[in-house]
């Protein structure tokens, strides 16, 4: 048997009107969904607003806890999810990712396809791409078995992926906090010289 490696299915909920919205219209517990390299959260993509203060332009984007979106509110519920993959999985995914970041201009945020897939219609949209659609193409990519096309994946359909399996519920800034605590520790640094929206 391969040796396995792990990814990260993040899913949150922040305070934004879309967000609101979202949660308004499909009662499910996450509006937003990413994926993270490792537990560190350090390197964390997905589709999103490209400023803070406006929705759009959105587009892939790399995103960070504290900053963004994510600095914008103390309290931002979430769920974590650890996903097994072999090196070979591993490797693809990184290859995928990697041609996000470089034709990232070719890329925006799939607007209308809330919509359909909120309505359960499969409609794939060249270059266009909502949150959870991108995690679910990126898992499928990357040779995870999906039950339905990526273009209908809400963030509460990754949560039921046979293969993930939870590793922390609870308040994301807290969850970062911890960790960068624990990075900390392990390597000596003294908390002082840490971000400061990390020590607050």
């Amino acid at each position: 048997m391969q040796d396995q490696t792990y990814i990260y299915i993040l899913l949150s909920r922040t305070g934004t009107s879309v967000a609101r919205c979202i949660r308004l219209f499909t009662r499910m517990p996450y509006s937003h969904a990413s994926i993270a390299l490792d537990l560190s959260l350090e390197e964390v993509y997905s589709f999103c607003r490209t400023y803070r203060r406006f929705p759009l332009p959105a587009t892939f984007n790399r995103e960070e806890v504290g900053k963004g979106v994510f600095g914008a509110f103390l309290t931002i519920p979430c769920e974590i999810y650890a996903l097994a993959l072999t090196p070979q999985e591993k490797r693809e995914l990184l290859r995928r990712l990697e041609y996000f970041k470089q034709h990232r201009s070719r890329y925006s945020y799939n607007l209308l396809g809330l919509c359909t897939t909120f309505f359960h219609i499969r409609w794939t949209r060249q270059h266009k791409l909502h949150c959870s659609e991108f995690v679910a193409r990126l898992l499928e990519a990357t040779g995870i078995p999906l039950e339905k096309p990526p273009s209908l994946y809400t963030p509460d359909d990754l949560r039921s992926l046979p293969q993930m399996r939870l590793v922390y519920r609870g308040e994301l800034n807290q969850f970062y906090q911890m960790q960068r605590h624990k990075q900390a520790a392990a390597s000596d640094v003294p908390l002082g010289t840490l971000p400061a929206h990390v020590l607050k």
